[in-house]
């Protein structure tokens, strides 16, 4: 029996449904007193799903991502907002907390904050991948440290540990909502996160920023990228 030939447009739909995929659920949230949302149990995944495979778990209550390009995504999407980690990477590890990211395979189309320290790319932590890049390694490798992000309309602030160091403003508006994402960017990776939270913002840009001076006092200062 002879198979049928497979034609430019049937192999061509059939791409066009491999790449649909279906958008996480959403799940509630419980926020703090202060509007602070614990992202993780410390014990699984929390809802936060994988388009393509890969290798992230819960180890000792610390997520630790490994292995080959993936990049794990949350359930809910955020519009203005502030997101902060505590990171520890390892040698010539890479990784990244991407927000506004739109759900998919291959790498997000979003805001992402790199997270990379030793590695050949010359865009070191705390830039805003690809818009304002910091050429200064500010981490040592395996080291925890805090990357604190604050998202409201189409400003972008990135602060590491102590220093402020984009405070960018992006004129094309190019992302304004999306999902939380966390890279794990190639198989010599071994990049850990903890204590992982996020709080929504109000809408209004004004009342957003008073809120989000609360927990970034030096907002405003001037960032070590120009």
């Amino acid at each position: 029996m002879n198979a049928r030939p497979v034609t430019f447009a049937a192999l061509l739909a059939a791409t066009s449904l491999f790449a649909q995929l279906e958008p996480p659920k959403p799940v509630v949230e419980m926020p703090d007193k202060s509007g602070w949302v614990q992202l993780f149990d410390g014990k699984t995944l929390s809802g936060w799903t994988m388009p393509d495979a890969g290798d992230w778990k819960m180890e000792d209550g610390v997520l630790t991502g490994r292995g080959k390009v993936c990049h794990l995504f949350s359930p809910n999407t955020y519009t203005n907002l502030e997101f902060k980690a505590e990171i520890k990477l390892n040698n010539r590890g890479n990784s990244g907390m991407y927000v506004r990211a739109a759900y998919g395979r291959s790498w997000p189309k979003g805001y992402e904050t790199q997270v990379e320290n030793t590695s050949p790319d010359p865009q070191k932590t705390g830039s805003l991948y690809g818009i304002k890049r910091n050429l200064k390694q500010l981490v040592e490798d395996d080291t925890w440290w805090t990357q604190h992000v604050i998202a409201i309309g189409n400003r972008i602030i990135i602060k590491v540990n102590d220093v402020i160091v984009v405070d960018h403003v992006d004129e094309k508006g190019t992302f304004k909502s999306g999902h939380l994402a966390l890279q794990q960017h190639d198989p010599g990776s071994v990049v850990q996160y903890r204590n992982l939270m996020v709080k929504r913002l109000a809408d209004d840009e004004k009342t957003a920023l008073a809120e989000a001076k609360k927990d970034m006092a030096d907002l405003g200062k001037e960032p070590l990228v120009k």
